[in-house]
């Protein structure tokens, strides 16, 4: 693994507890191949996402005071999604710090855009836990400063099925819409995610995904392309 020193600098944030950074770039499979008393990078991604949904949010709507919340949401989507964290993370090497499984090393983990994504927001987390709101909402402006330029020019693709189908739907005045998980194959270092989408409690698409997010995705972009005759 490389110098986290070197990570730090690239995030622009020098931290006061190096165990968090540390952690933050631990995979479970390393931990459960050999991290006796670690803990994996789980809870801190559980805790970037958060704040990274939160400061990107705050940020578009300062910056378009005049646009109606739908609009603010594919904003934010687009920029708050597996793709746009994988591809900062590769932009930082985040790649070359994290701790793997063998296992996972072997099967490529370490250029795995969901490993790319979790990876990257578990760092946000760490900073937040570190040095406060403050500090990961300037990290984060930071390190997203080019994608939020991008929505300001109006450049940004939105890819968020999910968020295009709600919207459509509700605008039929139809709110029961639900994904469910309804089977997973592979190995735990190569998982297959099968997602089940019902509206009104009726089955209507399914989606493949190396993620649960990314298979629910799918399942919506289905449902999108079949358009009304699925309901």
């Amino acid at each position: 693994m490389k110098d986290l020193r070197e990570l730090e600098k690239s995030i622009n944030y020098r931290f006061h507890d190096k165990r968090l950074l540390e952690t933050s770039v631990t995979h479970s499979s390393y931990i459960k191949e050999q991290g006796k008393g670690e803990k994996s990078n789980e809870r801190l991604e559980f805790l970037g996402d958060a704040f990274f949904d939160a400061i990107i949010g705050e940020e578009l709507f300062k910056i378009f005071p005049q646009k109606e919340e739908g609009f603010l949401s594919r904003a934010r989507a687009a920029i708050v999604c597996e793709k746009s964290l994988s591809r900062q993370a590769r932009r930082l090497h985040i790649g070359e710090y994290i701790r793997l499984g063998r296992g996972e090393e072997r099967n490529g983990g370490r250029h795995r855009e969901s490993i790319l994504a979790d990876t990257m927001e578990a760092v946000i987390g760490a900073v937040y836990l570190d040095g406060g709101f403050e500090a990961v909402k300037k990290t984060v402006l930071g390190l997203f400063a080019e994608s939020i330029e991008d929505a300001r020019q109006g450049k940004f693709i939105v890819s968020d099925y999910k968020t295009t189908l709600q919207e459509k739907l509700q605008a039929e005045g139809i709110t029961d819409i639900k994904y469910r998980l309804v089977g997973e194959k592979g190995p735990d270092h190569d998982k297959t995610f099968l997602v089940q989408l019902e509206v009104r409690g009726v089955p209507q698409t399914r989606g493949r995904g190396k993620s649960k997010k990314q298979a629910e995705q799918k399942a919506a972009e289905e449902m999108l392309e079949r358009g009304k005759d699925v309901l």
